[in-house]
């Protein structure tokens, strides 16, 4: 398997080998209704660290994030995260989306909010023992958010309420933890206290699948999934992050926003491919 690979076209390919794969697709097509929000798409993502998945906005980064977590259901195609189907993998993942309104009038305090993530393994008539409460205590004091414990959620920043969320994500059990543009329109604070988290993530063990918009974020990943209605290319970041690929996915190569990220030596616009 090139570490690079276009995705194959729809009908090739009748089985997956996810042995030691984090993600493994085959001719995976997602969509809403009628429209086909991901294209016919083959690719492996192996068991690594920190996976970011790019594209420009509309492009589908977040309808498979939510196929992979098996909150959508795919088309077509064959689709295995952390070796079985999505909606089986759920019980090892944690999901947080991008934003989570509350209402104001919703009496919910950070440390409630938090607590949550516990009952995906407690059930909905659980009761909360000392290990879930001292998991709760580390998630806050993990996200620097201990201080705002009694806090209203409306109280807060949205920075704040990102970690906030963030902490229900972690501390719920899991294996790989999915994040949807986590770091968009933060503070400082908040975006370096997250980043933190996420590559800490590695040294517990854990897995962390993430969409951003960030090619800084993107570099730092140990491997990055390029989307741009079907996924272009899958592989470490010198090898996705090209001047081609991202050209080929965001259609303007010369644009300010990419001028630094593509003028370095190291996406010179060849794949260098295995």
């Amino acid at each position: 398997m090139t570490e690079v690979a276009r995705p194959a076209a729809a009908g090739g390919g009748s089985g997956i080998d996810h042995s030691g794969l984090l993600v493994a697709a085959r001719d995976l097509e997602v969509r809403h209704g009628s429209f086909v929000a991901i294209g016919s798409s083959s690719f492996d993502v192996p068991r690594v660290g920190v996976v970011s998945v790019i594209g420009p906005n509309g492009s589908g980064k977040s309808t498979l994030l939510s196929a992979l977590a098996g909150l959508l259901p795919i088309a077509s195609g064959q689709l295995r995260v952390l070796g079985e189907e999505p909606h089986h993998a759920r019980r090892r993942m944690s999901y947080v989306m991008q934003s989570t309104p509350v209402p104001r009038v919703t009496p919910i305090t950070v440390r409630e909010v938090v607590g949550l993530g516990r009952f995906a393994q407690l059930g909905m008539f659980g009761r909360f023992r000392a290990g879930d409460r001292r998991a709760v205590s580390e998630a806050l004091a993990r996200m620097e958010i201990s201080q705002l414990a009694h806090r209203h959620m409306h109280e807060l920043s949205g920075g704040q309420r990102q970690r906030v969320l963030i902490a229900q994500g972690i501390v719920q059990e899991h294996d790989l933890l999915v994040l949807d543009e986590p770091l968009t329109g933060l503070d400082i604070t908040s975006a370096a206290t997250i980043d933190a988290l996420i590559h800490e993530q590695r040294a517990d063990g854990n897995s962390v699948i993430l969409t951003t918009h960030d090619l800084d974020e993107a570099r730092a990943a140990d491997w990055v999934v390029l989307v741009s209605g079907r996924v272009l290319a899958s592989g470490s970041p010198e090898l996705v992050c090209t001047r081609r690929n991202l050209e080929e996915a965001y259609g303007l190569g010369g644009t300010h926003e990419w001028e630094g990220f593509l003028d370095d030596p190291a996406h010179d616009g060849h794949d260098h491919r295995h």
